[in-house]
């Protein structure tokens, strides 16, 4: 057996394999020893079929087999043992008429080849890093979210302001869902109006256009599609059930004492910061996927490098899991393209800096998260054979284990690039963060 590689260009090569009979004939003969054993041939008992009618029979397929298998594997192991980086896989070039009784058959297979690139960390313009801070009105809004949660039930007869209304919804035969808002929730004065001094037993008809100040709010009290919130203008009868009004809990000790344990928070000064560092932490997440993707982008459009995009085409179609045609081949290659890019720069960036990740650092980093989920049910010094019991279940599953994997190294790659490209940080409010980050 010959193989042999040649380069057409720097993203392109071809990998021709020549194949003597002497390399599969005996595998060949074997397995047709086999079938002699076991064919079912009319006229001839089992086990005696002539070797000469087998290959007559099942000659020509055999070869077929064992001449792909040969291939497949020799081919592996010439990628492997040569350290060809290839992207894809090899793709045989069609040949007609192969003579497959000959001493010699030759294979040819295109391959693409990953391209060489330098990566280049620091960027023309900086790139901004949010950090969401909370202001007065976050704060205020969640201690009084809190106060209300805390807060005593109250009974009420007629409806008041800031009321919790609880009934049911109808219209028609399409309609009929019993839900719980609150007054202030309802966007217009006359409606707010109109709804004041009810009382349970009584109805109202309110029409749902505008009805509340959030969109999801309507979605969520008339149980309707998303979509069919949208553009819904209708009246609907509202039967009233039950009025509340949770008054405020006191900010004293005791409320601190319940909510965070005792003595943890000791004044308002305290409980407001104790609330700015939760909410702010709320956001984290939010705001290093806007850096992390901020990043790639530019990384994509600073580092140049082209791909074999005809190999690549052709080798989607090929693996395509349903029948596509080659326009439907190069409109997901385009695209696809620059996913692929990425892939490729943070394969690189992950080999060139070391930031892999093992076994043992997979275990460590599941350790971690299995004891802060822990924490926040209450159990706040588990033993250690408690968390490698459950360290051991979760990376038994082959899933979690990717995707922990995943998640771990998007950390360290997210803590690399904090390091080593040129970032500015800038502190806002979330609503001028939203307006700043995403504004089209």
């Amino acid at each position: 057996m010959k193989i042999v590689s040649n380069y057409i260009d720097k993203l392109n090569g071809k990998i021709t394999i020549e194949i003597d009979k002497k390399d599969y004939a005996e595998q060949v003969n074997s397995v047709l020893q086999k079938y002699s054993q076991t064919a079912n041939v009319p006229g001839f008992r089992k086990g005696h079929v002539p070797m000469g009618l087998i290959k007559k029979q099942y000659g020509r397929a055999v070869i077929m087999d064992e001449v792909n298998k040969l291939i497949d594997k020799e081919l592996r192991d010439y990628i492997k043992d040569n350290e060809i980086d290839m992207l894809g896989g090899p793709i045989p070039i069609p040949q007609d008429n192969i003579n497959w009784d000959s001493d010699k058959i030759t294979f040819e297979f295109e391959v693409g080849l990953t391209p060489k690139f330098d990566i280049k960390l620091k960027f023309k313009k900086p790139i901004t890093n949010y950090i969401v801070k909370a202001d007065e009105k976050m704060i205020n809004e969640q201690i009084s979210s809190i106060q209300k949660q805390y807060g005593k039930l109250t009974t009420k007869i007629n409806i008041e302001k800031n009321c919790d209304i609880t009934g049911v919804f109808i219209y028609e035969d399409d309609i009929n869902n019993k839900s719980t808002f609150n007054l202030n929730r309802i966007k217009k004065k006359t409606t707010i109006k109109k709804l004041l001094g009810l009382k349970v037993g009584e109805s109202v008809t309110l029409e749902t256009k505008g009805l509340f100040d959030d969109h999801h709010e309507l979605i969520r009290v008339l149980n309707i599609s998303h979509d069919r919130a949208k553009d819904i203008d209708i009246e609907v009868k509202l039967n009233i059930e039950e009025i509340n009004y949770k008054e405020a809990a006191d900010l004293d000790q005791e409320l601190f004492d319940k909510i965070y344990g005792k003595d943890v928070i000791k004044s308002i000064t305290e409980l407001k910061e104790k609330i700015s560092n939760d909410i702010e932490k709320q956001f984290i997440n939010q705001t290093d996927q806007k850096l992390m993707n901020d990043i790639i982008e530019n990384l994509i459009e600073n580092t140049k490098f082209k791909l074999p995009s005809e190999f690549l085409t052709k080798w989607i179609k090929i693996n395509s899991e349903k029948k596509i045609s080659d326009k439907d081949a190069k409109e997901e290659y385009e695209k696809s393209e620059k996913g692929m890019k990425y892939q490729l720069i943070e394969s690189k960036l992950v080999t060139d800096n070391n930031l892999q990740v093992n076994f043992d650092d997979l275990k460590s980093y599941t350790r971690g998260l299995i004891k802060a989920q822990m924490n926040q049910y209450g159990q706040s010094n588990p033993s250690d054979k408690e968390l490698d019991d459950v360290v051991a279940r979760v990376l038994q599953n082959k899933d979690e284990i990717k995707r922990l994997t995943e998640q771990l190294t998007s950390n360290r790659i997210l803590t690399f690039f904090k390091e080593n490209t040129n970032i500015k940080t800038k502190e806002l409010s979330y609503e001028k963060f939203i307006k700043e980050a995403y504004s089209s």
